[in-house]
């Protein structure tokens, strides 16, 4: 498909919707793409008690998400820099429980209606390692051209790091860009990018409260719809 048919294809099949005006897409994954609200904090308590660690709740992990990648979240609940053996061990932990990571309602058919039309990407705070250990793992990986991870930026979100980089990736400006996610840090990201700021409302992350004046979609299935 040449590019002035392809771009034709995405204005009329994206008019009127969240994407309308974008070239490109760039998702958060873990809230957002996948249901990981119990796989990634048990791999990380698993982790750091099998090393002799303090022992974590769930919703303690969940807090320090906004550390970033799994090498800073091990060094604050291990108190020390974390070993490479030891983030090793943690993809280990998040290999054998990814089978229970699960795509939220829609996702897959929203990403397959959009590939094609719409280039997508995903830029998570978690590592490159981890996010194909969990995108693979939920048949996700087919849909996007770029995969981005916090091990691969300076800055974790709120920083516009990696949104920047996706969207470098894509080849596509930040403005001609969305980033959908569900934590308040994924927006603030988009936003200091330049990225159309989408607000996941089905992620285990989102909170209605924080998210005034923001774009709210509340089903992946609306994200797309006219």
């Amino acid at each position: 498909m040449d590019s002035i048919s392809q771009e034709a294809l995405r204005a009329q099949s994206l008019s009127e919707t969240y994407l309308d005006g974008c070239s490109g897409l760039i998702w958060d994954m873990d809230g957002t793409l996948i249901n990981s609200a119990t796989v990634v904090p048990d791999s990380f308590i698993a982790t750091v008690h099998g090393i002799g660690g303090s022992v974590f709740s769930r919703d303690e992990v969940v807090a320090l998400y906004s550390l970033g990648e799994p090498a800073a979240m091990l060094a604050h609940m291990l108190g020390r820099p974390a070993s490479p053996g030891e983030v090793d061990r943690y993809h280990y932990e998040l290999s054998e429980r990814a089978h229970a990571a699960k795509a939220y309602p829609e996702v897959h058919r929203v990403l397959a209606d959009l590939q094609g039309i719409l280039p997508m990407a995903v830029f998570t705070g978690a590592s490159l390692r981890a996010a194909e250990i969990l995108l693979e793992a939920t048949q996700l990986r087919q849909y996007f051209a770029v995969i981005v991870g916090g091990d691969q930026v300076r800055h974790p979100k709120p920083a516009p790091d990696g949104i920047l980089r996706a969207c470098g990736d894509l080849g596509l400006a930040p403005h001609a860009c969305a980033y959908i996610g569900d934590a308040t840090t994924d927006l603030e990201a988009a936003k200091r990018s330049g990225a159309r700021a989408l607000a996941a409302g089905w992620g285990h992350l989102f909170r209605p409260e924080s998210t005034s004046g923001e774009i709210v979609v509340r089903t992946p299935g609306d994200l797309c719809s006219n």
